[in-house]
């Protein structure tokens, strides 16, 4: 069942996405060779904590056998998403660092994710992280009033794959608000005209996961981490977005920074 939200409550989630930007603003200074994903997990929840929410991650059971053990979701070069923050896991100089956020306050949730890069990379490696994010806004673009999960769906994977990058088929986004993981799930590639027909009020959570190499991904022994099956690294880009009469309007960061970085991609 699809949840619609009020005016009201799209205002409510707001508050969390405001937390979820501040964390990022705040773990940004940290992705730097020697710091530990442990450390910076350590952060982020702190930030969560301070705004008086509480992390949607910290002990959420929805896939493996165990709730999941940190606020955050930290993936490293081929983990796709839902790595485990580590005191072992040291930043080196070339890794890409996928940081996957969730904050829970005042009845509902916000979801984000973003790929740092640490140092220095070869030119391919950053147009991954580039192309990544702008197959989001590519694919927010097509979320207004009357068209259909499939035009999201296909926006993300033409622009993808049509700069040779691999588009995960075994992970999607995903509705959110009062719960993290609501209907409907939103794929990362698709047809256009196909799918749900969007409606004002829907919320959701749109998150390409895009790799170097093959689509193909494996589930680490920990049951909840995913990597590449070619072990080449991959790139992750979310942020939750409410469809509004006017538009869609994006609630994980602060609406002058959205604007500016819609403007970049969408040139």
């Amino acid at each position: 069942m699809i949840r619609l939200k009020s005016k009201e409550a799209i205002d409510i989630m707001r508050r969390p996405g405001a937390v979820i930007a501040d964390v990022f603003e705040a773990i940004e200074p940290l992705m730097k060779a020697g710091v530990t994903t442990w450390e910076i997990d350590r952060v982020a929840h702190q930030v969560i904590l301070d705004a008086h929410a509480t992390p949607s991650f910290l002990g959420y059971d929805g896939q493996g056998p165990t709730p999941f053990p940190n606020a955050t979701c930290i993936s490293v070069d081929d983990e796709v998403v839902h790595g485990f923050p580590s005191r072992e896991r040291v930043l080196e100089e070339g890794m890409l660092v996928s940081v996957d956020v969730g904050a829970y306050l005042d009845g509902y949730h916000g979801d984000a994710a973003r790929t740092f890069i640490v140092g220095e990379v070869p030119a391919r490696v950053r147009e991954l992280v580039e192309v990544t994010e702008a197959s989001f806004w590519h694919g927010f673009e097509q979320a207004v009033v009357g068209n259909r999960i499939g035009d999201i769906s296909a926006a993300i994977q033409e622009y993808c794959e049509s700069r040779g990058f691999g588009v995960i088929r075994d992970l999607t986004g995903h509705g959110i608000g009062t719960l993290l993981h609501e209907s409907p799930n939103v794929p990362n590639f698709g047809q256009k005209g196909r799918g749900i027909r969007l409606m004002e009020g829907m919320t959701l959570a749109v998150e390409p996961m895009i790799t170097l190499g093959s689509r193909e991904v494996m589930l680490e022994d920990n049951d909840w981490t995913f990597v590449t099956e070619d072990g080449l690294q991959s790139a992750h880009y979310e942020n939750t977005f409410a469809i509004t009469k006017e538009g869609p309007v994006i609630l994980t960061m602060h609406e002058g920074d959205w604007q500016a970085r819609k403007r970049k991609w969408l040139v």
